[in-house]
Parts: structure tokens; sequence; C-alpha cells
């Protein structure tokens, strides 16, 4: 756990929750800098076609919500950066609204089959595509869709998770790559009792 991180979390509260509970409780580290991404968090995030993103309401409501698209959708802008393009969905703006109030997310992305997850806080901001053709560019995926927004994401914080009690879950995809040696031997298997 990155030491700003923990910084941000390890609250008064929650050093009450973990004397309570153990006796004891962590202290909190100093204030550390920002923190940047390295290549191991950079290769996570461009390897993912989803993630879980929460804002806040102007009454302090967390609000959270599933983002998909292709593989890498979530792009890595530089270490402290991230962005997305956003497409028509729902028409209900709920993020975009939150983030006018409250710049603050959080990110939460899973690899179900390996067992890692990564969290990140960060502050959002929404950009309207005219406001930044360059970063538009850089933003749009390969699939097919028309772009509405963009969202770009200063990251503050991020922290590798414990991978106990994550389940492992399989795409499709995922599912047909490990299924393929299995299918191949059965076919040849079939090939034999054929010839017989």
């Amino acid at each position: 756990m990155s030491q700003h991180y923990l910084h941000r979390h390890l609250t008064p509260a929650v050093g009450e929750a973990q004397l309570q509970a153990y006796g004891q409780s962590q202290g909190v580290p100093p204030a550390a800098a920002s923190d940047r991404l390295s290549a191991r968090e950079i290769a996570f995030i461009g390897a993912r076609d989803s993630f879980y993103l929460a804002s806040l309401t102007e009454a302090g409501a967390p609000y959270i919500q599933h983002r998909g698209g292709p593989v890498g959708f979530l792009r890595v802008i530089d270490e402290r950066t991230l962005g997305f393009a956003d497409y028509g969905g729902n028409r209900q703006l709920l993020t975009a609204g939150h983030l006018r109030r409250d710049p603050r997310v959080a990110l939460f992305l899973m690899d179900y089959p390996a067992r890692r997850r990564l969290k990140i806080d960060g502050e959002a901001e929404v950009v309207p595509l005219a406001a930044d053709p360059r970063l538009a560019e850089q933003l749009r995926p390969q699939a097919a869709g028309e772009v509405e927004r963009l969202f770009r994401i200063r990251v503050e914080a991020f922290d590798w998770n414990c991978p106990q009690f994550i389940t492992p879950r399989f795409t499709e995809a995922e599912l047909e790559a490990r299924l393929l040696p299995l299918q191949e031997r059965i076919a040849e298997l079939e090939r034999e009792r054929i010839q017989q």
C-alpha cells in the first residue's frame, strides 16, 4: 500500500475502529507527494476492459458505476493522469453532474482471472470534445460510436489490494483461449478414432 494512499485513508475514525477491534491502531504515515504510476500500474490499466468509478453527490452520497469498453479504453496519459472517452448512454449524466461540485473519484480495477485489483483515488474533470481536440484523438478508442465527452483523472494515490477472496472469473475470450488446447486435443482424438 502506498504511503500516500495510507495517509489519505487511515483517518482517526479508522484508528478508533482498529483500536476497538484489535487493541492497537496503525499510525498514520506522514503526508507524501501524490503517487506516480509505474510500469506495473500502466500495464495493468492498459489491459483492462472495464472498471468501477465512484463519485460523490453534493450531499456527499456515494455513487458508483461500471465503465466498460475495448481493452485499453482507460488510457494512461502520463504517470499522474488517466483519461477515457465517454459515449452516450442513458442520458442521466450522474457522474458528470457530480464532478461539477466535487471532483473526487475512486476507481476500482479488477483482473479476476489473475485475482488482482488496483484502487485509485483521483480528481476528475469532464472535458468537452472541442476544448481539447488532441486529447479527444488520444482517448478515442477503436470501437465505433460517437464520443460525447472526455474524462481526465489526476491520480492522487493508488493501492494494490490483497487477492484473498477474489473469485476468478473469465470473459468469453479468456475462456476460449483456455479451452483451445483442449478442443484441439479432442479434435485430434476424433480424427484418430475415425482413421481406425
